[in-house]
């Protein structure tokens, strides 16, 4: 496997685990850093707004992954 793959493969893992930590942390804390408790509805805008800050590393993975296919189809 070469050097890109292997570096792609690793930034995917650790983009998953910030979202599944970050997701976690939305979905089980009682209170919020303002004091606010949390109810569904504040809970899911909270997992909205997380994936909202997701979409731009996903867009970036998704074009270092063609990217990765097209150079691999040169060879």
């Amino acid at each position: 496997m070469k050097k890109r793959w292997i570096f792609w493969w690793i930034a995917n893992i650790i983009w998953i685990m910030l979202f599944a930590v970050g997701t976690f942390v939305v979905w089980t804390r009682k209170i919020d850093g303002a004091g606010v408790t949390q109810t569904p509805a504040l809970k899911l805008l909270a997992f909205i707004i997380l994936l909202m800050a997701f979409i731009f590393p996903l867009i970036i993975q998704v074009i270092w992954l063609i990217v990765n296919f097209k150079i691999n189809s040169n060879k």
